[in-house]
């Protein structure tokens, strides 16, 4: 993929981290690309759903483990507006993701870039390739302004 595809899903993203936002959840958009076309998309919905695992980027790959009725999701692509946390690093690990392309980083829940580097830093038997910063400043401006509102 190219840096301009990477940019335009990550657009996708963030109109799903906007969608969140309005629905007053954590503004955070995933989708699933699976050979250039996405499969599925999703936003965090903690909160409507009563559920702490319901972050957007599991709540896309169980949509795209349905799409492929696989649970494995080789050769797929995941964007997210923010790094991603521990639980969705390994959810990404154990799905056979072939990439994971985020948006802002999170330093203090973050398993890409932040205290941890859960896809370097671990003897996985998975390898996959993480790409950060793509469209950082918009996704971080979302964060910062969804929480800023918040405590405002």
């Amino acid at each position: 993929m190219t840096d301009q595809s990477h940019e335009s899903f990550m657009h996708q993203a963030l109109l799903l981290a906007k969608d969140a936002s309005r629905l007053q959840e954590v503004p955070v958009g995933a989708i699933v690309v699976h050979k250039g076309v996405v499969i599925a998309e999703a936003s965090n919905a903690q909160i409507g759903n009563c559920d702490p695992t319901a972050h957007a980027e599991i709540n896309a790959l169980r949509l795209a483990a349905s799409a492929l009725d696989n649970y494995r999701l080789p050769g797929c692509t995941i964007y997210s507006t923010v790094e991603p946390c521990l639980m969705c690093a390994g959810a990404m690990l154990h799905a056979r993701v072939d990439c994971v392309v985020y948006g802002a980083p999170e330093p203090r829940a973050g398993a890409a870039s932040g205290r941890v580097n859960y896809f370097t830093e671990m003897a996985h038997v998975h390898k996959l390739k993480v790409i950060g910063g793509v469209l950082e400043d918009d996704c971080r401006n979302l964060i910062k302004e969804f929480f800023r509102q918040r405590r405002g």
